[in-house]
């Protein structure tokens, strides 16, 4: 099936869902062999077809097989994988020069990303912004900043986080397998506090109620004089799609801003347009101290970024943050097309058409298929949990079943919570609304099979 593209979006490959081999093919077979033999098995995939091409909604493998796409290389493709004006501003800035370190010999392209970021993130106050790799990176750095600007050592995580894979970002994250299991011990100073989870929180329980629970438990346990940052995604991503009760944000960066906390919203994967804003936490109204961003901040390159209060980030010393590779310029190039892609087609208004699209098939389907325990998100931000009918018991068994059944027909999704029991959906922002209906059609089957098994 073709898909009806977005305003204005012409894509370079055919937008259908079809398969020439068994899934994975002899192609993708013999790479797993090779595989096997050069890369580390700690490294995992989450589905075992190797890509050969992608564009707009759709991810072609080895064996020429066209995949539907709704994982966006975990909310990175947001404009698409191979999008014009991304690969025509990197192909143009590798004629001229692939490096130079900024912080040797500096360059228009991360000055021109960090005016850009200024503008686009929430708040008219005085900005800085800094340009880092990982959104792992980011983080650390947003807490470095906290840390040095108000001489404090404490920082607030919560339950469902996930912040990366480095140390500190471990220490941060929640979820123990895969990402902390027998890697310790983690940074010290860390504080876990509980997250506002609608679906699994005492029925009725508000975000200001939920928010004045964390905020006594941050003051009789930790101390509001010892705490530097409150480090919350406006989402929680790999914790499964979890968004907060109206109210819980708010409430938490007030006190923030009441007893001299640097308030850090992580919007790694919910940046970008994904939510149907150019940020998540806009939703709320919330502006943050500082805000990190990363995965569709370039069209795929590998970039991110921490933008902050002026005075905040104007507090470190010269050359306490950087980095050599941060802000490559290729990498910012791709970033400075990425947003204007976002611009021209507009991507939030996109990705809030997506979601008024899937959440009304899946919220149906919700009503007939009772191991849908809550379909939730924002915008493109979609996440189905998978429980025992009639109750709140998570089923990642189902959810894998779920995935694999996806897969088998030609659909990518992603498994994400931190009971393993959520699919989530998170296409690019191009992708069309046949391309899009076709995948929802085998998603929906694959919880109805799957359920019934």
């Amino acid at each position: 099936m073709t898909a009806a593209a977005p305003t204005g979006i012409s894509y370079r490959l055919p937008q259908e869902r079809r398969l020439v081999t068994e899934l994975p093919g002899p192609a993708s077979r013999a790479l797993a062999t090779r595989r096997a033999r050069a890369v580390a098995a700690g490294l995992g995939s989450s589905v075992p077809v190797y890509a050969a091409d992608a564009d707009g909604g759709v991810i072609v493998d080895v064996d020429g097989n066209s995949l539907i796409d709704l994982g966006s290389g975990i909310a990175v493709t947001s404009v698409g994988a191979s999008e014009p004006r991304v690969a025509a501003a990197v192909a143009e800035q590798v004629r001229h020069f692939t490096h130079t370190c900024f912080m040797v010999t500096p360059y228009e392209g991360y000055v021109a990303v960090a005016e850009a970021l200024n503008e686009l993130t929430p708040g008219d106050h005085e900005k800085r912004s800094v340009l880092f790799n990982s959104g792992a990176e980011a983080v650390e750095n947003a807490v470095k900043v906290a840390r040095l600007a108000t001489g404090r050592e404490a920082v607030i995580a919560f339950d469902n986080a996930y912040h990366g894979r480095t140390n500190l970002t471990m220490a941060l994250t929640a979820k123990r397998m895969p990402y902390k299991a027998d890697f310790g011990p983690f940074a010290p100073e860390i504080y876990r506090m509980p997250m506002s989870y609608p679906f699994r929180d005492e029925p009725g329980m508000t975000g200001e109620q939920a928010a004045a629970r964390v905020i006594s438990a941050m003051e009789v346990q930790v101390g509001a004089e010892e705490i530097a940052a409150i480090l919350i995604e406006p989402i929680q991503g790999e914790g499964g799609f979890i968004v907060p009760a109206p109210g819980f944000l708010a409430a938490l960066s007030a006190w923030a801003k009441d007893n001299g906390v640097v308030f850090i919203a992580d919007e790694v994967q919910t940046g970008f347009a994904r939510t149907g804003s150019w940020f998540a936490c806009e939703h709320e109204g919330i502006v943050p101290d500082i805000i990190t961003m990363a995965k569709g901040i370039a069209g795929g390159l590998p970039l991110s970024a921490i933008t902050g209060r002026a005075e905040l980030l104007d507090a470190v010393h010269p050359g306490g943050l950087g980095g050599t590779y941060g802000g490559n310029p290729v990498a910012c190039a791709a970033a400075l097309a990425a947003f204007e892609t976002m611009k021209v087609y507009d991507l939030p208004g996109r990705a809030a058409h997506i979601g008024e699209v899937a959440f009304t098939r899946l919220r149906d389907a919700a009503q007939r298929i009772p191991a849908i325990g809550e379909v939730r998100g924002r915008g493109a931000m979609i996440a189905v949990e998978l429980v025992t009918p009639g109750t709140t018991t998570p089923d990642p068994a189902l959810a894998k079943t779920i995935a694999a059944r996806a897969l088998e027909q030609g659909v990518i999704v992603l498994i994400c919570g931190t009971y393993g029991n959520v699919v989530r959906l998170l296409p690019p922002l191009v992708i069309g609304d046949d391309t899009l209906n076709d995948g929802l059609d085998v998603f929906i089957a694959a919880i109805e099979e799957g359920a019934n098994a």
